[in-house]
């Protein structure tokens, strides 16, 4: 029982790796997903993929997203004669490692072929960044390449043709005189939604020197889309969402380090956030959008200007969400200075240490609960 569990939570993770990469793996998919694993051969990678290819994507915009999950999940080998599971009996729904010879475990070993999940960047998922070797770092930077992020939708003044909604009287009367006057079947239009502009605030401050590589690539991957802003902060503000556009991620990063003339120095994210406010928010780049700090909430400067500066970004966004790496120790309390004076105007406070915290982070940003992703424990 512990095995199919296991094997469950490596399929769920890959399911919410989809999701960060912007395919609609709803609930209803996911389900499908698992009974069609369960039916097919579920130690051939190959079945597991075409599982969740025909399940999972709703369309062609997601068949792009699925492959480079899948390669930096499962990995990018062949998909015709690779197995991932150790023995026949007991039925394992994902394994890992590939068969030792003969097909059987070591002499001696007792009881059912250890629950090794479906790959390593299952467990990396949940891994601290700023514990992670060379290699496996690399790992997660495949996984965050793939990732997207999109801003809460809002509807917009604009109407699209629908099934359902007020009567199109334009529509209808042109349907009338293309049948000569005869009764035609009513047309309808509804309210057209656009995702909210995203801003990202990224920390490159020396206490945030474990976690910036990872955060800047997740920031990468978000700047892919049309409506994302990445600036980042430290003893400076720098845009870089030009830096960012490269579609290559070591280019981007190359191109970001020449840009950032802070690395690692100090923090004074008051007199940045007003900074950031006076040039860029008041114009228009946070009024009504999703603003992410991704920062650890170390201030070297004044509290009281933060908290000010705070509530003011508060008035002019839609959503203020805090990822905060250091969140995830524990015993962790919102004791430093600046967080402490941050917290009273964030809508949203998580964690932003793993993969997994940015996953939620991303739902997060779409609208969904903080804490609670969007259903997929649920499923």
């Amino acid at each position: 029982m512990s095995t199919v569990l296991a094997a469950d939570a490596a399929l769920l993770g890959f399911a919410r790796a989809l999701r960060a990469a912007g395919v609609d793996a709803s609930t209803e998919r996911l389900h499908a997903f698992l009974r069609s694993v369960d039916v097919l051969r579920p130690g051939m990678r190959a079945d597991v993929y075409w599982a969740g290819r025909l399940t999972l994507c709703g369309g062609r915009d997601d068949l792009e997203r699925y492959e480079r999950v899948f390669a930096a999940y499962f990995g990018s080998g062949p998909l015709t004669t690779e197995t991932v599971r150790a023995t026949p009996p007991p039925r394992l729904r994902l394994v890992v490692r590939d068969a030792p010879a003969g097909g059987r475990h070591e002499a001696g070993q007792q009881g059912p072929p250890a629950a090794t999940l479906a790959s390593p960047a299952e467990v990396l998922r949940h891994r601290d960044v700023a514990e992670l070797d060379a290699v496996e770092r690399e790992q997660v930077r495949r996984l965050l390449a793939a990732f997207a992020l999109r801003g809460q939708a809002r509807r917009t003044a604009r109407r699209r043709p629908a099934r359902r909604g007020e009567v199109d009287p334009h529509r209808t009367v042109r349907e009338l005189l293309r049948r000569g006057g005869e009764p035609a079947r009513l047309r309808r239009h509804a309210r057209a939604e656009r995702p909210r502009r995203v801003v990202l605030l990224v920390d490159v401050s020396g206490s945030m020197a474990p976690y910036a590589d990872a955060l800047l690539r997740f920031a990468h991957a978000a700047a892919r889309g049309t409506r994302t802003e990445v600036f980042t902060i430290g003893t400076r503000l720098t845009r870089v969402t030009r830096e960012l556009s490269h579609r290559d991620p070591d280019l981007a990063m190359t191109a970001l380090a020449a840009a950032v003339p802070d690395w690692r120095g100090g923090t004074r994210l008051g007199e940045l956030l007003r900074e950031f406010l006076n040039r860029w928010g008041q114009r228009g780049s946070a009024r009504g959008a999703v603003v992410v700090l991704l920062s650890d909430g170390w201030e070297r400067g004044d509290p009281e200007l933060l908290a000010d500066q705070m509530r003011r970004l508060h008035r002019l966004a839609h959503r203020v969400i805090w990822a905060n790496p250091r969140k995830a120790r524990p015993g962790y309390a919102p004791l430093a200075a600046g967080m402490a004076a941050a917290l009273p105007s964030v809508d949203a406070f998580v964690e932003g240490h793993s993969v997994a915290a940015l996953e939620r982070l991303a739902a997060v940003v779409r609208g969904a609960p903080t804490g609670s992703g969007e259903g997929v424990d649920d499923a």
